[in-house]
């Protein structure tokens, strides 16, 4: 499989990634941005991870911090100089990028660095959906004790003298909270490239699939929109044979950035027959609740969607008076990567949000 990517699909991976990114997974205006230039640039393209050598390297690429940070700045370039500099620490080269997760923006991954460096980008993703933190994304790697990573963060917000370049080797929880502190040093956000691993890893703990599913998620709902927000609605959950948890209107936003991570809570009025949901986020929608009874949580793919149009909404665009649907897709209609069954991710956000949150008991392992 070779898919070259074009225009039209920059506009249906970020759009149909917007639903997946349950809130966060970046910015639209921000992947149109990359997606753009990928095209311009030169010929991105999408293979399946069956077509790399399978002892080939892998890269990820993507972005970490907090999507509601007020003055975090990235630009093309500093994604492309993120991998220039990983590659640069490597001894054999680069036969692919995935992205870590789908999302507004995130679903672009890869795309500039296919079209700069000619290499493909992988039909596979650490995750999805998009989630909060690098255990959540790290198809498993976090399990491995010899696994020694290399990340590489570069941006920040030049007119607040807060652009940088980090390289650091080592654990991957160790670098990762270096790269953590990074986003927040740089403005709130910052273009990475991480993880490289052979492409046999990748095949066998992967989200395969992913990026053509946001793609053509996008291209169905794209083609719906001149019915009306309705018609974007049904065409979401015909696609993704998802469920509605509530139609009504947004009556409580709660949002505050600290420590890297957007920490929210939502309620939704869905009438006076039926008890408000709560959705709790941590950059992303992780969990859904109805009179203290939960309904959805990850890995869950969880979105809330305008009513008006249909499309997703971003946490940081929330806000009281919004007529909104929220969206349950279950997690076993979704291609699920490694990480998604480790339980020590989910206690690390549990902890982190102050919520339960626990491992699908059919998810784990003996």
């Amino acid at each position: 499989m070779r898919r070259e990517l074009h225009e039209a699909d920059v506009q249906a991976a970020c759009v149909g990634g917007g639903v997946f990114a349950a809130g966060g997974g970046g910015w639209l205006a921000h992947g149109l941005q990359n997606g753009g230039v990928a095209v311009q640039l030169g010929r991105p393209y999408l293979v399946a991870i069956d077509d790399v050598p399978a002892d080939g390297i892998i890269v990820t690429v993507s972005a970490i911090g907090a999507p509601a940070a007020p003055t975090w700045q990235m630009f093309p370039r500093d994604y492309i100089r993120a991998f220039e500099l990983l590659q640069a620490q490597l001894d054999a080269p680069v036969v692919g990028v995935m992205t870590a997760q789908n999302g507004y923006s995130t679903s672009i991954n890869g795309w500039l660095q296919s079209a700069m460096f000619g290499i493909p980008v992988i039909d596979a993703a650490g995750d999805v959906r998009a989630h909060p933190t690098i255990r959540m994304g790290s198809i498993g790697l976090t399990e491995q004790p010899d696994y020694e990573t290399i990340q590489v963060a570069v941006g920040g917000n030049r007119d607040l003298d807060a652009y940088m370049e980090v390289v650091v080797r080592g654990s991957i929880m160790k670098t990762a909270a270096v790269m953590r502190a990074a986003s927040v040093a740089s403005g709130g956000f910052i273009a990475a490239a991480r993880n490289p691993v052979a492409a046999r890893y990748v095949r066998e703990n992967a989200a395969l699939g992913a990026v053509s599913l946001a793609i053509e998620l996008g291209q169905a709902m794209l083609a719906a929109e001149p019915q009306g927000g309705q018609a974007v609605l049904d065409t979401v959950l015909h696609t993704l044979d998802g469920e509605i948890l509530g139609l009504g209107i947004i009556t409580e936003v709660k949002l505050e950035t600290r420590g890297g991570f957007d920490h929210a809570r939502f309620t939704v009025d869905v009438g006076v027959a039926r008890e408000p949901l709560v959705i709790y986020i941590l950059n992303e929608h992780m969990a859904v609740e109805a009179g203290g009874k939960r309904l959805s949580s990850y890995p869950d793919l969880i979105s809330i969607l305008l009513q008006e149009t249909g499309h997703a909404l971003a946490v940081e665009h929330t806000r009281v008076g919004q007529a909104v649907a929220v969206l349950k897709v279950d997690y076993h209609k979704l291609p699920l990567a490694r990480s998604a069954v480790d339980p020590v991710a989910y206690q690390e956000v549990a902890e982190l949000m102050g919520i339960a949150l626990e491992l699908p008991a059919d998810l784990a392992r003996p």
